[in-house]
């Protein structure tokens, strides 16, 4: 908002009533005679207020956001106290940022635990000032172009599909796609100025908790989650001509591509999956027939890549197919989920879909293989996810708990309160140093080696982050109490977050096959 005219609080003050009603909010003046009428609290509590300061009841119900939103179209002008301008006042912030705000190593609001270590200008191992540049842009472009958005989309359950191509001409999206950063495809613009050589698995780190830490699952889902696993199958193993035809358009932005494994008859057990392929008699086209469910992005989808049955029974019958939603016989619909909802979960019909065999990625009957060596990645960037998701609800806990007051004092003034932050920020704090560790060995290995010995750490990893996730969105949501049973408002990331957990500990493998996974491989590995 341009600065307005400058409002005396005599004028102020004539502008007292239901029918003709100033406020003032952090040094602004709104009209909000008619908006009253929309107030979801009433009428009646901006009459109390009007022709008054109404700061410390905004800061008591309402997030900044609130202002972003309606503040443009109510704005009367700049409050004068004392016959001159004031300066907008600044809203409560009770936790201050650290001394050395000036270090050029300290990144961000500096609330406890709210961001990694190395953001609060602690040393890492891990990072340089390639991040350091990268993580800046990626979070300039994520806090103006999606957090605003996240309520909104999610409601709608879709994301704008130009937010694709933003994405991409930001210097983003391409990093998400597990393959570092590929040049003939995406060309060379990364955002803050990065080299495509400097480009490693911790930048694309930097963009799954930083697209995460908007605190909707559903939108970064939409966003990142067809690229991240629905690509790398075709990149890695796909025929130059199938690359050329699919991977620059999904990187651009302008066309969207989905991983279509699950079905209504098998989800971890990957193995048993039941959608058939067969051969035309003339040998020039698969014939595919079967379900898929549980799909993400599947309904916005230009291409799936699919998991089917080209052989016997049993893991060496699986093969991957490249499916374009154009091909007569594919049907999609939306599913009704209770979380991740701009993420367009779909279930997929396939009805005697005829594919040309130069579709096929790979070799025939080797998708199983395929398949295992995409897991690794699709878990790592779920950890990813559900570390920052679990931060995220630790810090709007704790700036929630230093606003609000219960028998004379701050919430976070009572032990119980704390000793909920403690947990939750011990158990973050332990997973975001596993996944580090592990994302460093993954910028060591190639990617054969990456399967090999990888696959078991970051099964029980990812079992490790969703515990951590669903521990820290009860305890945010107690320490919100009814707010965070609230769409909307002020415990809005904290409600959507609690309805997501099982969207980050389902997907990608259950807990419980990760920790089984995890020390069967462990032991495989030892020969014990």
């Amino acid at each position: 908002m341009s600065a307005g005219r400058s409002i005396t609080p005599d004028e102020l003050a004539k502008h007292n009533s239901a029918e003709n009603n100033w406020i003032v909010v952090h040094g602004k003046v709104f009209d909000v005679t008619k908006f009253a009428a929309e107030h979801p609290g009433g009428k009646k509590v901006l009459t109390n207020v009007a022709g008054k300061d109404a700061t410390a009841k905004f800061d008591q119900f309402h997030k900044l956001d609130v202002l972003k939103q309606y503040g443009p179209g109510l704005y009367v002008g700049e409050y004068a106290a004392g016959g001159v301008a004031s300066a907008p006042s600044k809203p409560a912030a009770p936790i201050k940022a650290a001394a050395a705000s000036d270090d050029s190593t300290v990144f961000g609001e500096m609330v406890p635990y709210g961001d990694p270590t190395w953001y609060q200008g602690m040393p890492s191992p891990y990072y340089n000032e390639s991040h350091r540049k990268f993580r800046a842009a990626v979070r300039e472009f994520v806090e103006k172009e999606i957090t605003p958005f996240c309520h909104e989309w999610d409601e709608a359950k879709k994301m704008p599909r130009e937010l694709h191509a933003k994405c991409f001409k930001a210097g983003i999206l391409p990093g998400t796609a597990g393959a570092l950063w590929p040049v003939e495809y995406a060309g060379t613009h990364i955002a803050g100025g990065i080299k495509p050589e400097e480009f490693d698995y911790f930048h694309e780190l930097i963009i799954i908790d930083e697209l995460c830490r908007a605190g909707s699952g559903g939108v970064g889902a939409a966003l990142m989650t067809g690229l991240a696993i629905g690509l790398p199958p075709v990149y890695y193993f796909a025929s130059k001509q199938l690359k050329d035809k699919v991977v620059g358009p999904c990187l651009r932005g302008e066309k969207i591509i989905c991983l279509a494994i699950t079905e209504p008859y098998a989800g971890s057990d990957v193995a048993n999956l039941r959608a058939e392929a067969k051969l035309t008699p003339d040998g020039r086209h698969y014939i595919v027939n079967g379900e898929k469910k549980w799909i993400t992005n599947g309904v916005f989808a230009d291409f799936f890549t699919v998991a089917v049955r080209t052989g016997g029974s049993g893991m060496n019958g699986i093969s991957l197919l490249l499916i374009e939603k154009t091909m007569p016989g594919v049907t999609t619909r939306q599913m009704n989920c209770t979380g991740l909802w701009a993420s367009g979960t779909t279930y997929i019909t396939f009805e005697d879909v005829k594919v040309p065999v130069e579709n096929l990625i790979g070799q025939e009957n080797q998708g199983f293989k395929y398949i295992m060596a995409n897991f690794n990645h699709e878990r790592w960037g779920i950890v990813v996810e559900a570390n920052r998701f679990a931060r995220v609800c630790l810090e709007e806990a704790m700036k929630y708990a230093h606003k609000r007051k219960t028998f004379g004092q701050r919430l976070v003034d009572h032990p119980v309160i704390r000793q909920k932050l403690a947990h939750m920020a011990r158990h973050i704090e332990a997973t975001q140093s596993w996944v580090e560790a592990i994302t460093y060995q993954m910028t060591k290995m190639p990617f054969k080696e990456q399967a090999e010995k990888l696959g078991g750490p970051i099964a029980l990893m990812k079992a490790q982050s969703t515990l951590t996730f669903e521990l820290c969105a009860r305890e945010a949501a107690q320490v919100f109490g009814g707010l965070a049973y609230t769409r909307g408002g002020q415990g809005e990331k904290v409600e959507r977050l609690y309805r997501e957990v099982r969207g980050c500990a389902i997907p990608g493998g259950s807990e419980e096959i990760m920790l089984d996974l995890g020390i069967r491989q462990a032991l495989r590995r030892a020969k014990l």
